[in-house]
């Protein structure tokens, strides 16, 4: 593992690290809830609470549009705002509404957002119902927040129940104190198909998918968990544009690095294959490590495709037949791993 002073820096123009949420995102998250189950059905901008019942209270009429922000004139509402996001001041602000991203609150005439993944306790449930019921017992109640993000252009206001229970450091403080190399203490706060975010502590940053395991990631769900206590590696710090990039797997040795001492030509391992595709079956022996059965190292005879012969999930037993560490690549056979358990069965 290369030293954790020796990170790369991320330059201010890569795109792919310092891709953010937009504002497509921003507006989904308002109003349909945190990207957390791919089966999660949509939720139109005009859904509410309609039918449910919590308490015997019917909760249509305490749904506020998440859209909509009263004061949207209010230039000196604003001005007030970035102030008090600066100076990490704390209110006790009342819930007015509730979607499946978080709760809408009342701030001196503005609407403001608390992400569900900001609350002290975020709801557990993945069902929409549920998480549903469990966000709308917020309503009526007041809590002890702290802004975290002020935009009058986007009529964004966002607050943060875990951030008012914290030591307050500016984001610009925070930004200015890491350097690539830092290891942190964070917790995850959302799930992307592009990555995970971490708040560490006051600002978020971005585990891209890339860095969050040396195996191959489908989704980051399959690694981590809203809500989740992580260490991260920083990667890069963009404090002109508030970015953080941030690393999971680079904490961990590189699987490549040396995998030579290993393994070596001849020898028999087990694996358990993770993809099968037109050419052949992938087999991971290891976190990270994986390598490739051709498909002319499947078995004797001929079949239709690799499939036929083995499946994602089955446990086998094959032969190492080359090793490229350069190009981490591995060459294995099950072909002839079978042929010598013949041999030594006869």
């Amino acid at each position: 593992m290369e030293e954790r002073g020796a990170a790369r820096p991320i330059p201010p123009d890569d795109r792919e690290w310092w891709t953010a949420p937009d504002e497509g995102y921003w507006q989904a998250l308002m109003e349909q809830g945190e990207i957390i189950s791919d089966v999660v059905p949509p939720v139109e901008p005009q859904e509410s609470f309609q039918d449910l019942e919590i308490e015997g209270a019917q909760l249509e009429d305490m749904l506020a549009a998440p859209g909509h922000v009263h004061g949207i004139h209010s230039g000196d509402g604003w001005s007030r705002a970035e102030q008090a996001l600066a100076q990490g001041e704390r209110f006790h602000l009342p819930v007015v509404g509730a979607n499946r991203g978080g709760l809408l609150v009342d701030w001196n005439g503005l609407q403001g957002f608390v992400p569900a993944s900001h609350l002290s306790e975020m709801p557990q449930s993945r069902e929409m119902r549920e998480r549903m019921t469990e966000l709308a017992r917020h309503i009526g109640n007041s809590m002890t927040l702290r802004l975290i993000e002020v935009d009058p252009q986007q009529n964004r206001l966002v607050f943060s129940e875990r951030a008012a229970m914290s030591d307050f450091r500016s984001p610009a403080a925070i930004l200015n104190s890491l350097s690539p190399g830092d290891l942190c203490q964070g917790k995850v706060t959302n799930l992307t198909s592009f990555g995970a975010f971490v708040d560490l502590g006051g600002v978020e940053g971005l585990i891209h998918v890339s860095e969050l395991s040396w195996d191959r990631v489908r989704h980051p769900n399959d690694v981590l968990q809203p809500g989740e206590a992580v260490e991260v590696l920083v990667l890069g710090v963009n404090p002109e544009e508030g970015r953080i990039a941030l690393s999971l797997k680079q904490l961990r040795p590189n699987p490549w690095s040396d995998v030579e001492s290993r393994y070596y030509p001849g020898q028999m391992v087990e694996g358990v294959v993770t993809n099968v595709v037109s050419f052949g079956a992938f087999v991971r022996l290891e976190e990270g490590l994986e390598g490739l059965i051709h498909i002319s190292e499947l078995a004797e005879g001929s079949f239709l495709h690799p499939r036929n012969v083995v499946h994602e999930g089955d446990s086998v037993h094959v032969r190492v037949l080359n090793i490229d560490e350069r190009n981490q690549r591995l060459g294995l056979s099950l072909r002839q791993a079978r042929d010598m358990g013949q041999r030594d069965a006869g």
